[in-house]
């Protein structure tokens, strides 16, 4: 049966001769009959017909595109990250060239990409009217955390013996948060639960799964599963980040052998205002027992299999960050394993924070080099006014602008990683990591928004579209200066750090002691730095220009010991008080003494190639 567009009383009601046989000509050629009785057609329908017999598709040819950045391995072309597993962890560089490879692979971006296309979705109630509490994800959301798991990247520190594990487990996150930065947050927290789990006899046998390498999505008991994925709990509508404002309630319940341990179970109730990753086997949360702030862990399914009363009320509809689950969720009679003493939930809390401050950091630094390799791919593979786009001058300023700003960030992040291995043995390192880690936090994740949006820029339109993967970091970009700790909550730490044990100051400025003398600028840096400490401490007002002092002056230290001439020159030259490279506000404002020649260096070093 032929199937017209239009009816074929319409179109022999036309009244327009020229149209009435152009339409019913093209009417029969839709039935495939052939119009032997009809007369001619006027030139317009004939033109239609031929049209029909040509490519329609065939307009132009497709050129000057940039190349996708894919088909690389994005260690094994990183400078920076190869030098540095190189200094610390030699024995962690086959497991991140093997990442690397994978942030690389243009099967996996794709599984990034359906992944933010094809978001989870909450199910409250089964098909029989069962309360289930459940999420459904795309197919992509599990293939990326299979490879996360089997890749190390939340248990590495925890399951090497050798040295540097932290430092080592850092480089895997910062190489994953290049493939998709929404499983980056299940990876981040189940790194930083094993702290929590290692301190409570009774979590013992979280500890051990949570260093499992075999993803399961599932919702059996934690004993019959090979991994444990954990989430946090903690923010409430009225306080934000003042945990103290906590209005969850405990009670205690009674104690019972778990997994051969004591454990003290308390029947929770109230809600959480952000629950992330609510899909989680267990997680960590606070609530007050007889007023005092306590932490809890709460499993998703108790020992008897029964599922816990977790009650998730809805997803957040973020801007970014959207292949992750976040919700609200409530507790009434929702059973948990006391964790500490009561009344030391803030203080127990906070022995996570350390992990989840250094992975953001790290993180974040991620992101900027994922931008940094989709910009310097894009501008180097298309052409404009005759060069590649990376070679106009102008281009080059803004590329090695960045790629500047990308290298102190990773070495900053680096830093504080190394100081989480030695906190434990190393009084200075210790010392030094209570103001650096909410520091290299802070400015690290500030930065990083700025990087996304000079990223976008080198792209131009093309960059603003949801196909491009730059579209997803640019949404994405902002998130970790928010989660766990805004900017001014980490520069109150950082100030806090400093006033409650004046060594903390002494630590940073003999970590940089030994590079005085060495570059003029840096000596003006620290000069800098020391009376804005001294200014901080004193007034809460000039807290932020502190903090960012000190992460420059962190940036400047690891720069000088580690990085090119050239890289840590002109870092110096624009980022210090006494800068006279004059720098502006935004990326791509390098200027004299700093040539196009040395910029183009700086640039060529930050390629990844295929």
């Amino acid at each position: 049966m032929c199937q017209s567009p239009l009816p074929l009383g319409t179109l022999l009601n036309d009244t327009d001769t020229d149209v009435t046989f152009g339409a019913l000509h093209r009417f029969l050629l839709v039935c495939r009959i052939r119009p032997s009785n009809l007369p001619e057609a006027p030139a317009m329908a004939s033109t239609v017909a031929n049209d029909a017999s040509t490519d329609r598709y065939h307009t132009h040819e497709v050129l000057n595109q940039a190349m996708p950045a894919s088909g690389f391995n994005a260690f094994r072309g990183d400078a920076v990250l190869c030098a540095a597993i190189e200094r610390e962890a030699s024995w962690a560089a086959d497991r991140c060239e093997a990442l690397g490879a994978v942030a690389g692979d243009e099967d996996v971006q794709e599984l990034a990409r359906l992944a933010n296309r094809h978001l989870p979705e909450l199910k409250t109630h089964d098909r029989y009217g069962n309360r289930i509490d459940w999420m459904e994800f795309h197919p992509s959301w599990h293939q990326l955390m299979t490879l996360a798991w089997k890749h190390e990247v939340p248990s590495l520190a925890w399951r090497t013996n050798q040295k540097n594990g932290h430092f080592a487990r850092a480089v895997l996150s910062y190489l994953w948060n290049q493939v998709e930065q929404g499983t980056a947050c299940p990876t981040g927290m189940a790194y930083a639960a094993y702290a929590g789990f290692e301190a409570e006899p009774a979590l013992g046998i979280w500890a051990e799964k949570v260093k499992g390498t075999d993803y399961e999505f599932s919702r059996r008991e934690i004993a019959e599963k090979p991994s444990a994925v954990v989430g946090y709990a903690m923010t409430e509508k009225q306080g934000g980040s003042d945990l103290r404002e906590t209005q969850t309630t405990a009670r205690f319940s009674h104690s019972a052998d778990y997994h051969g341990k004591t454990a003290h179970w308390y029947e929770l109730t109230g809600h959480k205002w952000f629950c992330s990753v609510p899909q989680s086997d267990g997680f960590f949360t606070l609530a007050k027992v007889n007023g005092g702030v306590t932490c809890f862990f709460l499993p998703r399914t108790l020992p008897d299999g029964r599922f816990n009363r977790f009650f998730v009320q809805r997803l957040k509809d973020k801007s970014g960050n959207k292949s992750n689950a976040s919700s609200e969720v409530e507790f009434a009679g929702t059973l948990a394993i006391r964790v500490g003493q009561e009344g030391r939930g803030i203080r127990e809390i906070l022995s996570h924070a350390h992990l989840t401050r250094l992975d953001f950091a790290i993180g974040s630094a991620g992101l900027m080099r994922q931008c940094l390799t989709l910009a310097i791919r894009h501008t180097t593979t298309r052409s404009a006014f005759g060069t590649t786009i990376a070679d106009r001058p102008m281009m080059t300023n803004v590329l090695a602008d960045m790629a500047v700003e990308v290298e102190a960030a990773t070495l900053m992040a680096l830093r504080v990683a190394k100081s989480t291995d030695q906190m434990a043995n190393v009084e200075h390192e210790m010392l030094l990591a209570r103001v650096a880690t909410p520091a290299a936090k802070y400015f690290n994740c500030s930065r990083a928004p700025s990087i996304a949006f000079e990223a976008v820029q080198c792209h131009g339109g093309n960059g603003f579209i949801e196909e491009n993967p730059m579209a997803r970091l640019y949404r994405e970009a902002p998130l970790n200066s928010i989660w766990e700790g805004t900017s001014n909550m980490m520069c109150m730490d950082v100030r806090r750090a400093m006033l409650k044990d004046p060594r903390t100051i002494e630590a940073l400025f003999d970590e940089v002691a030994p590079l005085r003398g060495q570059e003029a600028h840096f000596d003006a840096m620290v000069d800098h730095t020391r009376q804005l400490v001294r200014d901080g401490v004193a007034d809460e007002f000039l807290a932020r220009p502190m903090t960012e002092a000190v992460a420059r002056l962190l940036q400047g230290a690891e720069l000088l010991r580690h990085s090119p001439a050239e890289v840590a020159d002109a870092f110096l030259a624009t980022r210090g008080p006494a800068s006279s490279a004059s720098w502006g506000v935004h990326y791509g404002t390098l200027a004299s003494p700093l040539s196009q020649a040395t910029a183009q260096k700086i640039m060529r070093r930050a390629m990844v190639e295929q």
